[in-house]
């Protein structure tokens, strides 16, 4: 197992991969540098001195600059470095041609095709309220439905949320938009939608947003015009039950296949294990003429250009500016710096400025050319690569891939997480320990690309997992009964 990785040969700093003691290390170029003190793994060291004011180069890009002269071997972290980031900035395209990809065989899933053509890889029954004031009618529902569960059915789960009224603006907006797409999502082969009765987001103000549905696969219930709504919407989800019970896993074609790539709680590793082997997953998805999403647009400032870059034609470079820029805007109307960002968790596992986090963040993106960017509440249109807009808050931006059609998330982390959103959630873990730890958590280990296992090789595992997980394999998150969901707040509540 290496001991510490210079990722590119122009970085001025290299990642612990474990404990470092402190001493003497060799690199590859027959040079030593002697560490001052211990690094933590995942955490950086100087390759060389450095002076104040100069950048701090890994991945072979900035992610910052260094705020006192830093001595060869020490470590480097956030009580000697800072951002480079600015605010609004102007961008040039300067396309690159990322290689074309094309597999040589079609390869297939286990999937529900639903009467409109759609495509999921859950057969559930869903209880989405249209407002929080129901949202315990929606529990009691979910708990005494659950004995309908049986045959093709996965499961039946409700997903409370504290919005439907009370929003002003695009607050409001973004709820409609997101429970209409949740409604229509193909992992469900039934919805109840219940709502209040007197809610801003109403039942007939929704049916606006949800277009043409099929009534044996969505039904509707207002609560206040019911005797007794538990009663009443039990009965419904049993309805919904025997519709969805008639559905059977056949073969799909992967390029039906769309998934999204989120990381969260990420540490010095996610960079160089977790989001390596999630692009070189997406480009094999990708190939095989399917789509991948990626999304919470504050951890790409700082590698914007990377996706910039990579854009298929002036348009959509257009569209990523407006992305990136429309998000800094959303932030300084706050009163917030745009580079408040990574958590305490983050810097804890070795991250230290939003660059650092951002540079890592986008390697999940593989290599393939951007095909579409998504406002929020967006659904997927164009198969390929698309960009969506979104926080990097994991439930809000996990919740947000679910709804654009991700038929599952791909979740990397270096410091774990329980959580689901209301699609099959994988967790991917940067590192073996974390894996070892919280097999409760965790479905799949990326750490095992420090023992030299290259990153193409872990992608083509990870895709056969997938394939796994799409044709009904449970992951740990399913096993535990968790189903979340979280909408995208900026606004005033009244």
């Amino acid at each position: 197992m290496q001991a510490f990785i210079r990722i590119h040969p122009e970085d001025n700093v290299a990642v612990a991969l474990k404990d470092l003691p402190a001493g003497s290390v060799h690199l590859q170029d027959g040079s030593s540098v002697t560490l001052a003190k211990d690094i933590p793994r995942g955490h950086k060291f100087a390759l060389r001195s450095l002076k104040e004011g100069e950048r701090v180069i890994k991945y072979g890009a900035p992610i910052g600059v260094a705020t006192a002269p830093i001595p060869g071997g020490s470590l480097v972290h956030t009580h000697n470095m800072k951002t480079g980031l600015g605010d609004l900035l102007s961008y040039t395209w300067e396309p690159v041609s990322p290689p074309r990809l094309r597999a040589q065989e079609t390869r297939f899933f286990q999937g529900f095709r639903r009467k409109d053509g759609k495509v999921g890889i859950r057969n559930e029954i869903w209880i989405i309220p249209t407002v929080g004031c129901v949202n315990s009618v929606a529990g009691a529902v979910e708990k005494r439905a659950q004995s309908l569960i049986a045959g093709s059915i996965d499961a039946i789960a409700a997903f409370p949320h504290p919005y439907g009224c009370s929003q002003t603006g695009e607050d409001q907006e973004n709820t409609r938009r997101i429970l209409a797409d949740l409604i229509r999502h193909p992992n469900a082969g039934g919805v109840l939608v219940l709502g209040l009765g007197c809610e801003n987001s109403n039942i007939d103000i929704l049916k606006e947003y949800i277009g043409d549905y099929d009534p044996c696969r969505v039904k509707f219930l207002v609560s206040q015009e019911s005797e007794d709504e538990i009663r009443d919407g039990l009965a419904l989800v049993k309805e919904l039950a025997s519709h969805a019970a008639q559905f059977k896993r056949e073969p799909i074609p992967c390029s039906e296949l769309i998934v999204g790539l989120k990381c969260g709680g990420s540490d010095g590793l996610s960079g160089i294990t977790a989001n390596p082997a999630v692009g070189a997953f997406s480009d094999l998805l990708i190939a095989q003429g399917g789509s991948s999403v990626l999304t919470e647009v504050p951890e790409m400032f700082g590698a914007e250009t990377l996706l910039m870059n990579r854009c298929e034609n002036q348009a959509l470079f257009d569209k990523t500016v407006s992305l990136i820029n429309d998000f800094k805007r959303y932030f300084t109307s706050h009163g917030q710096p745009v580079y408040e960002n990574p958590s305490p968790g983050n810097k804890a596992g070795g991250i230290s400025t939003l660059e650092d986090k951002s540079l890592g963040c986008t390697q999940k993106s593989g290599s393939a050319s951007v095909r579409d960017v998504l406002s929020y509440g967006d659904r997927v249109r164009i198969k390929g690569l698309n960009l969506l807009s979104a926080p990097g808050n994991d439930l809000v931006a996990s919740t947000a891939l679910a709804a654009a059609g991700a038929h599952l998330v791909l979740f990397t982390t270096g410091r774990g997480t329980p959580f689901s959103c209301p699609v099959p959630t994988v967790k991917l873990s940067s590192n073996t320990p974390l894996f070892e730890h919280k097999k409760n958590w965790i479905d799949f280990d990326c750490g095992v690309l420090v023992s030299g296992k290259p990153p193409r090789e872990l992608g083509e595992a990870l895709f056969e997992y997938v394939l796994a997980i799409a044709s009904g394999q449970r992951v740990k998150a399913e096993e535990a009964g968790f189903h979340d969901m979280a909408i995208f707040r900026q606004g005033v509540t009244l």
